[in-house]
């Protein structure tokens, strides 16, 4: 199979976005297929759309031998003109794939219309989507104001990359230890991550209950690090750590010595790092909004906050500082959910033989 995958930037970006397509690319190379990387550079989104009036891409494309042309729906505004030229002329599927749509985050009402208006059309200009949650298809189907979509398949990320070999005996006795409840938030430090709401959460709690350690890169958004900055100067908030990116290696050792990992986004598509905690037998904290809830369990293997809520959040924590049992109980089903979850290799492998059914069958819905 010979594909083609558009994406802004490296496959080396930290984010869950990246490292599914990361592993995809590396799952079909490793099978013999030759995966064709065309790279955008990275932008703010209206110059992204100045993007369609250029043909730079469109020859780049229509030079190279393909069989299926993937997208990264993340690259949507670049490539609205790209599709409709390439229509009639190619006759390979163009397949998207989305883990979560812009449309969907917050953002002021106007612009907020002005996504998905835009979305909308990128969504009709495709073939098929693979879609990273059962919310992620639900979400396209809704933009589209579709029943159903004809063409997708729900390849959920796995959560193995770490390779954790974490026991219940460790799970159980971690939980027990004495000393403040260590939580960990990973994801980059950008408005929808919402650290600012665990940080809110903290304040309400007597100092030294919780320890913090915030893993992500701070360089994306210089404002909203300024506010986060300016909250640590005018509160009293103590005991949390800023790591900036850090390797692999490193997160997998602080996840194994957390407790908790936290990360109350206002919106996930899937959030693989929750699951990745998980294979730490960490209990997760994400929020009603999105697709966490395909993999939270609200009071068994962790809790679903409401969006922007640090009053529960800071309930939700209170009653794992004072009941370790409680917090056992919890940081063991998690690792019982992520044993539960399929492998890289097993969710990769069903990306290829749909992309495949849909190469060798058009009509084939995979």
């Amino acid at each position: 199979m010979r594909a083609g995958l558009i994406i802004y930037g490296s496959l080396d970006t930290v984010s869950g976005g990246y490292l599914y397509d990361c592993q995809l690319v590396e799952y079909l190379r490793g099978c013999g297929d030759t995966v064709e990387i065309f790279s955008l550079p990275w932008r703010n989104y209206p110059r992204h759309l100045l993007d369609n009036f250029s043909n730079a891409l469109y020859r780049r494309v229509r030079a190279t031998e393909l069989d299926v042309l993937l997208e990264d729906e993340l690259n949507h505004p670049s490539v609205l003109r790209l599709n409709r030229q390439l229509r009639g002329q190619v006759r390979y599927p163009i397949v998207s794939i989305v883990h979560h749509l812009r449309g969907c985050e917050t953002h002021a009402s106007i612009l907020r219309a002005g996504y998905r208006w835009i979305e909308r059309h990128y969504l009709a200009s495709v073939d098929g989507f693979i879609c990273n949650s059962e919310t992620t298809r639900r979400t396209i189907a809704a933009a589209l104001q579709r029943a159903e979509l004809a063409r997708s398949v729900v390849v959920p990320p796995a959560g193995d990359r770490f390779a954790s070999t974490i026991t219940p005996e460790i799970i159980e006795q971690r939980a027990h230890e004495a000393g403040p409840l260590r939580l960990v938030f990973v994801g980059n430090v950008i408005p929808r991550k919402r650290l600012l709401v665990l940080l809110e959460a903290l304040l309400q709690l007597p100092t030294g209950l919780c320890q913090l350690t915030v893993v992500g890169n701070t360089d994306l958004d210089e404002l909203h690090m300024r506010v986060v900055n300016h909250l640590f100067m005018v509160t009293s908030l103590s005991g949390v750590t800023l790591t900036g990116a850090i390797s692999d290696a490193e997160l997998a050792a602080i996840l194994a010595h957390s407790q908790v990992l936290v990360v109350p986004s206002d919106y996930e598509g899937f959030g693989i790092v929750y699951l990745e905690g998980m294979g730490f037998g960490l209990p997760a904290i994400g929020t009603t909004s999105g697709a966490a809830k395909e993999i939270i369990t609200d009071g068994l293997n962790g809790y679903l906050i409401p969006p922007n809520d640090p009053v529960v959040l800071a309930k939700c924590l209170a009653t794992l500082v004072s009941d370790r049992d409680k917090l056992a109980h919890l940081s063991l089903a998690a690792h019982e959910r992520f044993l539960a979850q399929p492998s890289w290799n097993d969710s990769l492998a069903r990306i290829r033989q749909v992309l495949l059914q849909w190469i060798s069958d058009p009509t084939s819905q995979g």
